[in-house]
């Protein structure tokens, strides 16, 4: 049995809920050959991404997965890359604004998934579930997490990181956008985690 650290992130820009987090929470706790430790992250650029390290530390999964929500969009997104880059319209739940500012000051431009991201849409989609690769992770803090995590595990190549976006929920997309009820997203991030050996 390997050993997988999932996490969502909390609601942020005044919503009550957050897809990604009510996607995790939904999973069972056992998704193929992966025993899953679910973790909830603060919406808080650097931070989320020291709870992730921190929970790693802690527990000695074989892989992470980091899922966020991304409104607007109509499909699972498995992120091919992350960018060195925190630049945001909005704040985050501390009120943090940031403007064309690195991740990691020292850091390669980019970091690339270590998951099989076309595998893992491949498998969504063929059960039933809209998915796609992706190529941006955005620059909020859904990215600083992928970029930041992705960054200090790739030297040592023993845990595996990605991160998928998830579409918002029905109820909290405005009439006419995109959505995705919870149970096809767990259907999709079920068939995507199967896929992994």
């Amino acid at each position: 049995m390997k050993r997988m650290l999932i996490t969502g992130f909390e609601p942020f820009g005044g919503e009550t809920v957050n897809a990604s987090w009510e996607a995790v929470k939904a999973l069972p706790d056992q998704v193929g050959v992966y025993k899953l430790d679910k973790l909830q992250l603060p919406v808080l650029f650097d931070t989320a991404a020291q709870n992730v390290i921190r929970r790693t530390d802690a527990t000695g999964p074989d892989t992470v997965l980091m899922v966020g929500q991304a409104a607007g969009r109509d499909a699972l997104s498995f992120e091919m890359v992350g960018l060195n880059l925190r630049h945001a319209e909005i704040a985050d739940n501390r009120g943090f604004i940031p403007h064309d500012m690195p991740c990691k000051m020292d850091g390669p431009a980019a970091e690339f998934s270590q998951l099989p991201v076309r595998t893992m849409a491949a498998a969504a989609a063929e059960a039933g579930v809209k998915a796609r690769v992706s190529y941006t992770a955005g620059t909020f803090v859904c990215n600083d997490v992928f970029y930041t995590v992705s960054n200090f595990f790739r030297p040592c190549q023993i845990i595996l990181t990605g991160f998928v976006h998830v579409p918002a929920l029905p109820e909290q997309a405005a009439e006419g956008q995109p959505s995705m009820s919870l149970e096809e997203t767990v259907k999709g991030l079920i068939a995507a985690i199967e896929s992994l050996e």
